[in-house]
């Protein structure tokens, strides 16, 4: 392995001294030096777009989880994986679970499929005229792709198609966005087909989030996908569990029966044990929408034991919503955690997701190991926030 694992001081951990060695390690591996991770003002004109009434930026403790090593469709990569977060033990257990994923040296991850949908709707008097205009769709397909490309020099328009809610048509638009996140991209563009085809049709009305996904769980997101779908996984020997996990195969699948059980039981689309974790801590770190944490976190987690011993363990996760240019991630702090991974690169937004995948895989598999090793309370009091004040 190129990096190397990440520096703990026995002393304390928290010292000035010991945060500048990991920030040097940071930099070493980014490539470039990190200012404002290290606390260097991001200049107040730099928020223009982003936020109004500006007073100031926040301030999240950021800490690294890895080195975790994943083949992506970029090939072998390494990565320290940055976490923005309140959340005492958190980080390690995340990083205890990226151990598990390198040391089985099997971890694949890649994105299955782009596409991300705007669903605008349009009402129409009856039944009867909705279905005349969803029988014009097809047709208008190419002169709707031309123009999206007159509204983005991004994003395209990969498909058109109309659905019936009653009297209302769904137009169900979708788009590949880049390595950007896309959504006012594909806002506008939808805003711009739906208002063509009102012309061609002339319903009683028609909005552009008539049938509005947007940061909101919802079923869909499971068996559809949106945005990124993105799937990690890997075949871990029984010894590595051991060492770093101190549970067995059997022990795993055990305890992920039981939380399928209850995840019939609440009618949840998140069957996956604590991706929001994760996924919340990075989306902060680097400069994500965090709001579409509640899309992203709904996936699969799966888990079995080979005739052979090993574990297989897979997390599926078919909404990712990210982006490594637009929005928050060029500037500050968003743009150093982004560097640290080495994702501002053509189809960076894709190995984001990757390594996004197979984030929530580690964090997973480590919670259910000290749920299984009755380990889950006593990290916490000594590492989380019952200890406030506390080094080390």
């Amino acid at each position: 392995m190129s990096l190397p694992a990440i520096p703990r001081s026995s002393g304390d951990d928290h010292a000035p001294s010991a945060v500048e060695g990991r920030r040097i390690l940071c930099e070493r591996a980014a490539g470039r030096p990190l200012p404002h991770l290290a606390g260097t003002p991001v200049p107040t004109e730099q928020a223009r777009g982003k936020a109004e009434n500006l007073i100031g930026f926040a301030q999240v403790p950021v800490g690294i989880a890895g080195p975790l090593r994943l083949d992506t469709t970029l090939g072998l990569r390494e990565a320290y994986v940055p976490m923005a977060t309140t959340e005492g033990a958190m980080v390690a257990s995340y990083s205890r679970g990226m151990k598990v994923l390198t040391a089985a040296g099997t971890a694949r991850a890649r994105v299955l499929r782009e596409g991300l949908t705007q669903r605008p709707v349009l009402v129409y008097p009856d039944a009867a005229a909705a279905e005349r205009a969803r029988a014009l769709v097809p047709g208008l397909t190419e002169e709707l792709q031309r123009l999206t490309a007159s509204t983005t020099s991004h994003g395209k328009l990969v498909e058109a198609v109309g659905e019936l809610a009653g009297r209302r048509l769904v137009l169900c638009l979708t788009f590949t966005t880049g390595d950007a996140i896309g959504i006012n991209m594909a806002a506008r563009a939808a805003d711009a087909c739906a208002r063509l085809l009102a012309e061609r049709t002339e319903p009683e009305a028609y909005y552009v989030h008539g049938e509005d996904v947007e940061k909101r769980a919802n079923a869909r997101a499971l068996h559809e996908g949106r945005g990124r779908s993105v799937v990690c996984d890997v075949l871990v020997p029984p010894e590595v569990l051991e060492q770093h996990l101190r549970v067995t195969p059997a022990q795993l699948v055990a305890i992920h029966r039981t939380y399928e059980v209850g995840f019939a039981r609440l009618g949840t689309q998140n069957h996956l044990v604590q991706s929001a974790n994760g996924l919340a801590a990075v989306f902060l770190a680097c400069g994500q929408d965090v709001a579409y944490v509640t899309e992203c976190a709904t996936g699969l987690l799966d888990l079995e034991q080979r005739p052979s011993g090993e574990l297989y363990a897979s997390a599926q996760l078919p909404s990712m919503l990210v982006g490594t240019v637009g929005g928050g991630a060029g500037q500050g702090t968003a743009a150093e955690c982004l560097d640290l991974m080495g994702v501002r690169v053509p189809c960076g937004a894709n190995l984001l997701a990757e390594i996004l995948a197979a984030t929530v895989l580690a964090g997973d598999l480590s919670l259910l190991a000290s749920f299984c090793t009755h380990e889950f309370v006593t990290a916490h009091e000594r590492l989380g926030r019952n200890r406030p004040g506390a080094s080390g």
